[in-house]
């Protein structure tokens, strides 16, 4: 008798037709998985495929009813397994949006550890998806998001808890490599387990539509820093079988479900990885394919919420690292990007670019990050010379690889994002969401000696869902944005003989530390920003705390803010 190990997810919702939708399970056996929706005769049904002894399925609904609301059931060879018996919470659902419907609601945000069990103290204080899932819940009026982005770092590969750490010492010995970090397939899928199946974010995922994309701790931290970086990786004995089974996992767990029911349809790794009795080796064939040469892989995807056009961007896999012609994108990369921005001009308000690192950082950070970079290629000294090396180890020591890291890319975005936010048919806005950095914080760009686009262009950084920063980060991240640090940050810069960019910004909200989501609100042209944290309550429960909220396309409207940033 089949079980559900795993989801439902509710991945996709249409919002052309608003009749369609794609909802993912993991099950213990070969099965028949089913969707019934309470109203009508929507649903669907797909048998399920198997990779490294798991068993997924991916199954598309149909029939939905534009601008409703259906309750759901997942069935496994005609029982129900799904909502759970005895569940504290209301129905999972599935939400269509009226054809022509004009607000979109997205809430974002990255880096999040497990919540540890319920009882257990958690030691980084409440967890901002569990929070959101417990108001949602406490609240059949509340308004939903129509998207839930998660921009990176969902599972830590590379920083389990202390029950996955026993879990893996009970599997293997610890003291050989890779240590008490996952190394194959069946351990990342339990870093899924250990995140997917708290409660709360269960019946979140189940009945809100997600977007997802990998940052470094889903493989290992500091992934694709540099080439010689990669190189030590791959001397070593353990680091093929960890990035092979990195992106296994991913695209079963994250991946497939980004996909609309028409890309599904078209993809040829998913036709031949449903057809086999076993996918396990053609997964495994197309990852190293996309390990050895990643330009003919793309994880990149567009997402489009009626006149909203959402690109969420690939930042890791698809790096350059040769210090010569280092890039964040590859070419082609490179080159989707700018044809999915400019394409139609004029059919969509508001243009979110998704990239889990900051495009804006404080400018100390920025100019250290550029310095580092022309340091590195051989400005001072020369390749491989003493200053390479000293950078090289800084690199890596600090986390210096942001867009920054990459100049020609910073700089090329930037005209994208200049020349995507200019003309008549111009969005309103162009807004670059991120996390990564464990903080919060609202910049905008000003275009040195020249008309900047019409659009209002904004960086909007949110992290972490569920983590915590050290003190002495908090205070540097503080520091960067002083004139001090701008002035110690144009220091570096002559220093390395990097270039000024072609821009200058500045903080215009925040920083903000805490477990946190931002939201958008996005309605015509106009767009609302939102910033809730989780905070712990009297009682030992814990709540949404709005802290900011903005109007981002009206510099008329003050901000509301209700809480200081600490």
């Amino acid at each position: 008798m089949a079980a559900l190990r795993l989801g439902p997810l509710l991945r996709y919702v249409d919002r052309e037709a608003g009749d369609t939708a794609t909802v993912w399970v993991e099950t213990s056996r070969p099965c028949t998985a089913e969707v019934r929706c309470e109203e009508g005769d929507s649903g669907g049904l797909s048998r399920t495929f198997q990779i490294a002894g798991h068993h997924y399925a991916l199954i598309t609904v149909t029939g939905l009813r534009p601008g409703s609301e259906t309750a759901y059931e997942v069935l496994l060879d005609g029982r129900r397994v799904w909502p759970l018996e005895g569940s504290r919470f209301p129905p999972s659902t599935i939400r269509t949006p009226a054809v022509g419907g004009e607000e979109v609601r997205v809430s974002f945000g990255s880096c999040r550890w497990a919540a540890p069990a319920e009882g257990e103290h958690d030691p980084v204080g409440p967890d901002a998806l569990d929070t959101l899932a417990t108001s949602l819940a406490a609240d059949p009026t509340a308004i939903r998001p129509d998207a839930l982005l998660l921009l990176g770092d969902q599972v830590y590969a590379d920083e389990i808890s202390k029950a996955t750490r026993s879990w893996l010492a009970a599997r293997r010995d610890l003291r050989e490599p890779p240590g008490a970090e996952v190394a194959d397939y069946e351990e990342y899928a339990r870093l899924y387990y250990e995140s997917w199946l708290d409660p709360e974010v269960r019946w979140l995922l189940s009945t809100v539509p997600s977007c997802m994309i990998f940052d470094d701790h889903d493989v290992i931290d500091d992934w694709n820093t540099s080439a010689s970086w990669l190189a030590e990786m791959r001397a070593t004995p353990w680091w093929r079988e960890r990035i092979l089974s990195g992106l296994m996992s991913y695209w079963v767990y994250q991946h497939l479900g980004n996909l609309s029911p028409s890309e599904l349809a078209s993809d040829e790794l998913y036709a031949a990885v449903r057809a086999l009795p076993d996918g396990t080796e053609r997964l495994r064939e197309f990852t190293a394919r996309a390990d050895a040469d990643p330009a003919c892989v793309r994880w990149s995807y567009r997402r489009d919420f009626g006149r909203v056009r959402l690109l969420m961007v690939d930042t890791r896999a698809a790096r350059v690292l040769e210090e010569d012609r280092r890039a964040m994108l590859d070419d082609a990369e490179a080159r989707w990007l700018r044809d999915q921005a400019l394409e139609d001009p004029g059919s969509y308000d508001h243009l979110l670019i998704g990239t889990s690192l900051p495009w804006l950082l404080p400018p100390l950070i920025h100019d250290a990050e550029g310095w580092n970079a022309a340091l590195c290629r051989g400005e001072r000294g020369g390749p491989g010379g003493r200053w390479a090396r000293f950078a090289e180890d800084l690199r890596r020591r600090s986390d210096l690889e942001h867009w920054a890291a990459f100049p020609a890319s910073f700089e090329q975005l930037t005209d994208l994002i200049a020349e995507a936010g200019s003309g008549p048919a111009a969005p309103a806005t162009v807004c670059v969401l991120s996390g990564d950095v464990h903080h919060a914080y609202v910049a905008e760009p000003d275009w040195r000696g020249a008309a900047g686009p019409s659009a209002r262009v904004l960086q909007l950084t949110c992290s972490p869902v569920h983590n915590t920063i050290p003190a002495s980060i908090r205070l540097g991240f503080r520091f960067g944005w002083s004139r001090t640090g701008r002035r110690l940050g144009r220091f570096l810069a002559r220093h390395g003989r990097a270039g000024e960019p072609r821009i200058d910004w500045r903080k215009t909200s925040g920083p903000w530390f805490g477990n946190q989501l931002m939201t958008l609100t996005l309605r015509g042209r106009s767009a609302v920003l939102r910033l809730d944290q989780a905070r712990a309550r009297r009682g030992g429960n814990a709540g949404l705390a709005t802290v900011l909220e903005r109007d981002l396309t009206d510099p008329a409207v003050p901000d509301t803010v209700r809480a200081a940033g600490d």
